[in-house]
């Protein structure tokens, strides 16, 4: 059986124009050979820092970033084949919740209005429109008195829970969650996080789960993806990677996570990387990590690593840490 969501060897490469007069061409490795796979009723988290490519990741399974090589299939259905009817249908299962809900609502539209758009584009008669609006709204936590509201008149917490309304309308198997909780209050992240893993008991879904801060994936992913430049550095359970970081960079985003306990604060060491993140027209050679990482040797930037097996699903990319060995994924 196949998995809901499988993405092999992604790459997105945009072509941008350099130099004086933009006389010369160089190519942003946005994306440079990531394989997810995502089954029913999991969560895989993406994470890492702004500019590693986990957004663009999601946005060319929505198609709204061009794939240069690779191949993204969903419920075994390849997404570049489809027609226009093929790609209508598949919007139906697969949706998505963007990180700003203020940009993502129409200001002009009532709540009603914005929760009822997709079931207006896929033909449902008025009657059921109002039925499922009212339902959808008590499902995330609105109050009915709310349908004539206007995104101005309610909270950052609330018109979120407006946009996961919206995404839940045609009952999608697989939500895109980009960034969800990071314009909200910490206060209320926890409240959205709740209501997320709430819906995915109650309803069956999945999610593809976007975040730069490891602390916000902690209790909602089962598998977490870290991403740096462009490609995946580790992947496995979240558990194990919580517990068990192999690759240098993921170490780092771990130490970087606030403890409430000021004695496990004093134990831990904190790990701060040297340098800036490298331009992705320009990736250094061999690991993409070397020009950062504190366990770099000559050879690290000789040949780019393979995801190689650390155990039965864990996998991380560093000849440092992770004997070669025939177990590798593809990268």
């Amino acid at each position: 059986m196949s998995s809901l969501l499988q993405i092999s060897d992604l790459k997105v490469h945009f072509p941008v124009r350099t130099g004086r007069f933009g006389g010369s061409q160089s190519v942003v490795k946005a994306v440079d050979g990531v394989s997810i796979r995502i089954e029913q009723n999991e969560t895989v988290a993406i994470v890492g820092e702004s500019g590693c490519g986990k957004s663009t990741t999601g946005n060319a399974v929505l198609g709204l970033a061009p794939v240069t090589a690779g191949r993204i299939e969903f419920q075994g259905q390849d997404l570049a084949s489809l027609n226009a009817k093929g790609r209508r249908d598949v919007w139906r299962d697969l949706q998505v919740i963007f990180q700003d809900p203020v940009s993502a609502l129409n200001p002009r539209r009532t709540i009603a209005q914005s929760i009822a758009e997709p079931l207006q584009i896929h033909g449902h008669d008025e009657r059921q429109i109002e039925a499922r609006v009212d339902e959808l709204m008590g499902l995330v936590g609105l109050n009915p008195d709310q349908r004539d509201r206007r995104p101005g008149a309610l909270s950052g917490g609330q018109r979120q829970r407006v946009v996961i309304a919206r995404a839940l309308a045609l009952s999608p198997k697989l939500i895109i969650c980009d960034e969800p909780v990071s314009a909200l209050d910490v206060s209320i992240q926890s409240q959205i996080l709740n209501l997320l893993m709430r819906l995915q008991r109650e309803l069956g879904l999945s999610y593809l789960f976007i975040a730069h801060d490891l602390s916000v994936v902690r209790h909602i992913a089962d598998r977490v993806a870290v991403m740096y430049l462009g490609m995946v550095v580790e992947e496995g359970p979240a558990a194990t990677v919580f517990a068990n970081p192999v690759h240098p960079y993921t170490e780092a985003l771990l130490s970087a996570i606030p403890l409430p306990d000021p004695a496990l604060r004093h134990s831990r060491r904190k790990i701060v990387l040297e340098g800036d993140l490298p331009s992705p027209m320009n990736p250094p050679s061999g690991c993409p990590f070397v020009t950062r990482c504190p366990l770099a040797e000559p050879a690290c930037a000789e040949a780019r690593p393979a995801l190689e097996a650390v155990s039965a699903q864990h996998f991380a990319r560093c000849r440092v840490r992770v004997p070669i060995t025939r177990e590798s994924q593809d990268c």
